[in-house]
């Protein structure tokens, strides 16, 4: 258990179709209780694989009764029109505070076409982004970063097996941030990214409740990061990122 809240930037609510039982929020409490996880930043999992508006609006229930959860409101970029729905529909509720975006599921790769309008359009709503990041498809962030300035950008998985990468993205922009979660997990990448990205781009996430926590907690540990940074990464930076400090002290305070 940590001295400080940790605000996890990548979580999941509701069932996959892996033979997995996790579709109930109460996983998700459980996983983060196990964990000393303060809030917890999810999409729907329906919203990412299948029905992004309906997936979005189940979430919205349970968001509303778990105040230790916020939401991404999942974009297809393949949908632009259902995307503005949902963002005006849900602009004003405070159940949402950023935006997922996959680029597997929907099929779009970062540099398409499609993805450039998805970014473009939530430019305008000045959001802030996760999206699936997965090898040397991370180098194409900047680029869109130049070109929509209102947007920050979180790259999940920071680049995956490509992690090397992310950290020459983040390092010359910094409005991209990056995040450690993933099925990969290679000796040393975090102290890698953290000695070469400044502290203040780093997140902590865990894509719970698909992977256990474990994984991204011992990842994090394994690269022995001085207090400030390590601090600076599992709340500090989220906090100033979506405007959580308060709720994130608060849910730390009781637990």
């Amino acid at each position: 258990m940590k001295n400080h809240p940790v605000i996890d930037v990548h979580g999941h609510w509701g069932p996959w179709f892996f033979a997995m039982n996790i579709g109930d929020v109460a996983e998700n409490l459980r996983v983060m209780d196990e964990w000393g996880i303060s809030l917890q930043i999810v999409s729907a999992s329906e919203a990412v694989t299948y029905d992004a508006p309906g997936g979005n609006a189940k979430l919205a229930e349970i968001l509303a009764a778990n105040p230790r959860l916020r939401g991404y409101l999942v974009a297809n970029p393949n949908d632009p029109a259902a995307t503005e729905a949902d963002l005006k529909r849900y602009a004003r509720s405070g159940l949402f505070c950023g935006v997922k975006i996959h680029t597997g599921y929907p099929r779009r790769e970062i540099s398409s076409p499609q993805m450039r309008d998805t970014f473009a359009l939530l430019d305008e709503y000045a959001a802030t982004i996760l999206i699936h990041t997965w090898g040397g498809d991370v180098l194409d962030l900047p680029g869109l970063l130049a070109a929509n300035p209102r947007l920050r950008v979180i790259a999940a998985h920071m680049g995956a097996n490509r992690w090397d990468l992310a950290a020459e993205a983040a390092r010359g922009c910094d409005r991209l941030y990056l995040e450690p979660s993933c099925s990969i997990t290679d000796a040393g990448q975090v102290a890698h990214v953290a000695a070469r990205v400044p502290a203040t781009q780093l997140l902590f996430g865990t894509d719970a409740t698909l992977i256990d926590p474990a994984v991204s907690f011992g990842l994090v540990e394994d690269a022995a990061l001085d207090p400030a940074t390590a601090e600076a990464l599992y709340w500090r930076n989220a906090a100033a990122l979506f405007d959580l400090a308060a709720p994130a002290q608060a849910a730390y305070a009781a637990r």
